[in-house]
């Protein structure tokens, strides 16, 4: 075993091929071991290096609403009557609190990604 510390991605994309090879290690071994090592440093590079940031509120949840195959419609219940629903998906109108909660609860939205701030559009005159 000879793992030294991921410096750049060079190093990551090294150590992603050494793991991609101890693939099937068993726990506990040697290579279940040095697997265990490489996906750590990896994962450490990574969250220093590459960190992904929260995703813009409304496309959050026009991401949940396709996974879960829901319609405007269907948001209703969480956001409001049928033109508050147009109005936040379009970003002419901010999520407030009760919605961020409902969305949250009931579509399983991580919360850092609705509360983040969003510019809304400007109405055409």
């Amino acid at each position: 075993m000879n793992i030294k510390p991921i410096k750049n991605d060079d190093d990551l994309a090294s150590a992603v091929l050494r793991m991609r090879s101890l693939r099937g290690a068993e726990p506990g071994s040697p290579e279940g071991d040095e697997m265990e090592i490489l996906a750590a440093l990896a994962q450490a590079y990574e969250e220093k290096h590459h960190t992904i940031e929260a995703p813009d509120p409304i496309e959050a949840i026009k991401f949940r609403m396709d996974q879960m195959g829901l319609k405007d419609a269907d948001l209703t219940p969480l956001v409001g009557q049928r033109s508050r629903v147009t109005e936040v998906l379009k970003k002419q109108r901010a999520l407030n609190l009760r919605m961020i909660r409902n969305l949250h609860r009931e579509l399983n939205i991580p919360l850092d990604a609705l509360v983040k701030d969003y510019p809304l559009e400007r109405e055409a005159v």
